[in-house]
């Protein structure tokens, strides 16, 4: 059967064209990003869990996770936590396979104690943090669709659903990531005052840059008042210089623009992150799967994280499609733009979308009839080996979030 591959002309302004563009990331340590972590934490344990018992993955979606934020007294030098946070662990997974049972929610609350461990390292795992496991039975139906995938054959997808992506990144959305690279990567080895709540707003009015960012610090690293504030000159300075290197833009950062200095009340924090102080958190309400949230460009609303990595398209496609956007860009000459649609039927097969729809802004002068053979070859090609997507998923190599 011929894949449905439809590469079409895209008369349209390209984004860097624009009069105004908007790119927002949260960092790992914001509650929504949690929520998303722990939720592809779970599912990736019980990947592996399925497969040592079982010899196969099981039926799972874990992505209906919540965190209701806790309480803290933040101090320089230190404070306290009042009332722990709380992680709601949902969603659906297999419980039992051929009369035996599987501890499912043992490893989901490891999963996410071991994930949060190593997320936030400042949490007191033993009285910062509540985990909570409430997962149901898997779907009947989708149970069914998910068995009659055999070992060699491929998947039939779990619902009628799309997934889309993109490319290139723009000047902004290139800076957004640099620059949360650059706190969580760079900054935070030096300054471990920096939290792991980190907010990045970007703005291009024209060809004037914003770049508005929101960092929790971390009380018992942060001494003094005029510390906190020396650290947010250093974290302007730095990320001014990261902007420098990916635009020639007029470029300005701020830095806790909430804080009020003249009252000395400033975003600092006992963990790092504001989900202990009043901010709740949602598997699938925080960054899209290429790290960023687009408001320009076409996006799905799935919830990624916590999708089982076998046949559920919110999951699948929407890696995939990203995917294949950058390999086209970076391997076709002559596309300005390029974006991508997949479109799923429940019960067929994950490999034959019932559409793949592309839209290419071409640059001046290229020759549309070339671009078009070499895109939908490279499409067709990563259709045909959709199931790796699933095994760097199970690996931990793709992010979702």
């Amino acid at each position: 059967m011929k894949r449905n591959i439809k590469v079409k002309p895209l008369r349209q302004m390209p984004i860097d064209e624009q009069e105004i563009e908007l790119v927002e990331r949260k960092g790992i340590g914001h509650p929504d990003s949690l929520a998303d972590g722990v939720a592809e934490a779970i599912s990736r344990a019980l990947c592996r869990e399925y497969e040592e018992q079982c010899g196969a993955i099981l039926h799972h979606n874990t992505d209906q996770g919540e965190v209701v934020a806790g309480a803290s007294l933040p101090a320089f030098g230190g404070g306290e936590i009042v009332r722990p946070i709380y992680f709601l662990l949902t969603g659906r997974a297999t419980k039992r396979f051929n009369g035996h049972v599987i501890p499912t929610d043992a490893v989901a609350v490891a999963a996410a104690r071991k994930y949060l461990a190593e997320t936030l390292p400042t949490l007191n795992m033993e009285q910062d943090v509540i985990v909570d496991c409430r997962m149901g039975d898997g779907s009947t139906d989708l149970c069914d669709v998910f068995r009659t995938s055999g070992e060699n054959s491929v998947p039939r997808a779990n619902d009628t659903s799309f997934g889309v992506g993109h490319a290139p990144f723009s000047e902004v959305e290139q800076i957004v990531l640099a620059m949360d690279h650059e706190l969580n990567a760079v900054l935070r080895s030096k300054h471990p005052m920096i939290g792991y709540d980190v907010k990045i707003m970007g703005l291009r009015d024209g060809d004037a840059m914003t770049f508005t960012v929101a960092t929790a610090m971390v009380d018992r690293y942060c001494s003094s008042f005029d510390e906190y504030l020396e650290m947010t000159e250093i974290m302007k300075e730095q990320l001014q210089a990261v902007a420098g290197r990916h635009t020639r833009r007029k470029v300005s950062v701020a830095v806790n623009t909430a804080d009020d200095i003249e009252n000395k009340s400033v975003f600092l924090t006992v963990n790092g992150t504001s989900a202990e102080m009043g901010d709740d958190g949602s598997v699938g309400r925080g960054n899209r799967i290429n790290g960023l949230i687009t408001p320009n460009r076409p996006m799905s609303m799935e919830a990624a994280s916590g999708k089982n990595p076998i046949n559920h398209i919110g999951k699948i496609y929407n890696l995939l499609s990203t995917e294949i956007a950058q390999e086209a860009c970076a391997q076709v000459d002559g596309i300005s733009e390029m974006y991508i649609r997949l479109l799923s039927q429940i019960g067929h097969p994950i490999d034959k979308p019932l559409v793949a729809g592309v839209q290419i802004i071409p640059e001046d002068n290229a020759g549309f009839a070339s671009i078009s053979r070499d895109v939908e070859e490279i499409v067709n090609d990563r259709l045909a080996d959709i199931r790796s997507v699933t095994e760097r998923v199970i690996r931990g190599e793709l992010k979702t979030f």
